[in-house]
């Protein structure tokens, strides 16, 4: 369906709300609540949030994909690195007994 309409899906990892550019609104929404709450009545809250939600635009939510998409890119360069180190921390069982193996012949021959 996404294809058909020229779609790209963006797969979101789950725990990690720095890649979910929702969060991100809603911060923006909640932190404009929080900044003009002076009664703490419900109905106002209420009004409040209705209102943050409509100042959402656009070019709030391009400025949040585009940051989410900043993150992967640097979270996936910094996971290639790891897996670098990683792999170079690894050692082999099977080397090290052929390892032993070679290290007790030389030592039976001296």
């Amino acid at each position: 369906m996404a294809k058909k309409e020229n779609k790209v899906v963006f797969r979101l990892p789950p725990y990690h709300c720095e890649l979910n550019p929702i969060e991100m609104i809603w911060a923006q929404v909640k932190n404009e609540v929080a900044g003009k709450n002076k009664t703490f009545k419900l109905k106002d809250v209420k009004e409040l949030l209705i209102e943050a939600l409509n100042n959402v635009t656009k070019v709030n939510w391009k400025k949040c994909v585009e940051h989410v998409i900043k993150e992967d890119e640097k979270m996936s360069t910094l996971d290639g690195i790891i897996d670098d180190l990683i792999e170079s921390l690894i050692i082999s069982v099977n080397n090290m007994e052929s390892d032993a193996d070679t290290t007790d012949t030389d030592s039976s021959t001296n």
